[in-house]
């Protein structure tokens, strides 16, 4: 990595892992690979800027081992040598390319609505042109950035509630299926259980459903507008038009 560094004026470290079985499958690309990127910079006669692409997730490290390595990536940054580094706390990202969001979303669309969140959470959201637009700005002047910890969204106040969301995206007879909490932890264990024995990383886990049923998520662009004069441009209704035009 230090290698790679030369001529380099900036970092963006953008690896990480979404899906695993326990703390340690997170490790690799959220801990290590962070403390590499940070061991290289450190080598360099002249610092390089770097941000690093965290979660928001990383704001609640106790729901999930996805979360709690967020967090420590995020802590081993702070407490490195480095002076000029920023960190951004991106919400859900939806948007072409993805691979997460997209399903639920096509899945909604086709008339099939899980009912699985509380009715009271709200879901701050972004789409990937505007959080590329985001690190685009952070490229311009990083100095004005440094040090800073950044939750930013699609500037929707206290983000989506489920019921919008469904009568934005399914049709009008959608069938709407209420999936009570109980069934929907128990499916989490049973998962990991299987994922366990099968050897494969499942995204569905008892954690991640401590995710998806969390209230408080929130983001705030304030700061980060202020710093580098960056404001989202696409809602939730054109991000997902532009996605499903394709």
């Amino acid at each position: 990595m230090a290698a790679a560094l030369e001529n380099v004026q900036a970092v963006i470290y953008a690896a990480g892992s979404v899906r695993g079985r326990s703390f340690e499958d997170f490790q690799l690309a959220n801990i290590q690979g962070v403390k590499a990127a940070v061991a290289a910079l450190s080598s360099q006669p002249n610092e390089i800027p770097l941000l690093l692409l965290s979660s928001l997730a990383a704001s609640a490290p106790e729901l999930s081992s996805y979360a709690a390595s967020k967090a420590a990536g995020e802590r081993v940054l702070r407490t490195s040598n480095l002076d000029q580094w920023s960190i951004f706390r991106p919400p859900a990202v939806y948007g072409p390319g993805d691979k997460e969001m997209r399903p639920i979303l096509k899945l909604i669309r086709r008339g099939l609505v899980p009912l699985i969140a509380p009715r009271e959470q709200r879901l701050p959201l972004i789409e990937v042109s505007d959080l590329v637009a985001a690190m685009l700005a952070w490229l311009r002047d990083p100095g004005a950035c440094a040090g800073g910890t950044f939750a930013i969204d699609d500037g929707t106040k206290e983000g989506y509630d489920w019921h919008y969301i469904q009568e934005l995206i399914a049709p009008a007879r959608a069938l709407r299926v209420r999936v009570p909490i109980t069934l929907f932890r128990a499916l989490g264990h049973v998962n990991l259980s299987v994922a366990k024995i099968a050897g494969y990383a499942p995204m569905l886990t008892p954690g991640k459903v401590r995710e998806l049923t969390y209230l408080n998520w929130a983001c705030d662009n304030s700061k980060f507008t202020a710093a580098t004069g960056w404001k989202p441009q696409l809602a939730l209704a054109e991000g997902v038009a532009r996605l499903f035009a394709r």
